[in-house]
């Protein structure tokens, strides 16, 4: 007996140590969604402000200067406010702000102009709003979702961006009291009539 409610915690140690269900907890405690259709909703509230944080850290990389910056620039090229853009994820379409340049200069390579299809990359941004990320981590997930494209002075300036957008949601107000509910299972061999069987017998915890 004790040995399996040993096993037991020891499985629940390692659920709770995952990023992915983390973030899931996050979620569900944030948005309380009731529906498939609601929990797709709480993944286009999430994608959206990481693509636009990242797509302002290339801004920042291309002028040489953030947004709030009011001092001497090295050049005459401004901000010249947003195009609103539609891409498709696993959850469904997300409206996003692309920055732009008075120069049209700007090229972004996060999502590019005609590109639509971010799925590829999502699951990446998505790993980013997972505690336990420290600033390397996020500047290594960031360099793997670029590749090969940028400097790493860019990516330098893009991770400032997201962590500002991290530190936003983390930091968010959180209820007092969250229930979750950690499921295991134990077959169990039984002998009847010379026959044997397997038997799932399974365990629930509420916390």
């Amino acid at each position: 007996m004790k040995e399996r409610k040993k096993g037991m915690n020891e499985m629940a140690k390692k659920k709770e140590s995952t990023p992915g269900e983390n973030l899931a907890k996050q979620i569900m405690g944030h948005y309380n969604p009731k529906s498939v259709a609601d929990m797709q909703d709480a993944l286009k509230d999430i994608f959206g402000p990481m693509f636009e944080a990242m797509l302002q850290g290339e801004m920042n990389n291309h002028l040489g200067y953030e947004s709030n910056d009011h001092g001497a620039k090295s050049t005459d090229n401004r901000r010249n406010g947003y195009t609103n853009k539609k891409v498709r994820t696993s959850a469904g379409e997300v409206e996003i702000k692309v920055p732009r340049d008075r120069a049209s200069s700007f090229e972004p390579k996060l999502v590019q102009k005609r590109q639509k299809d971010v799925s590829e990359i999502e699951e990446k941004v998505l790993a980013m709003y997972a505690r336990g990320m420290s600033q390397r981590d996020i500047a290594e997930t960031i360099e793997d979702i670029y590749g090969f494209e940028i400097s790493h002075e860019t990516v330098s300036q893009i991770t400032d961006c997201v962590l500002d957008k991290l530190d936003d949601w983390q930091n968010r107000p959180l209820k007092r009291m969250y229930t979750f509910l950690f499921e295991d299972c134990m077959y169990v061999t039984i002998r009847k009539e010379h026959e044997s069987k397997k038997l799932c017998s399974i365990y629930k915890f509420r916390l």
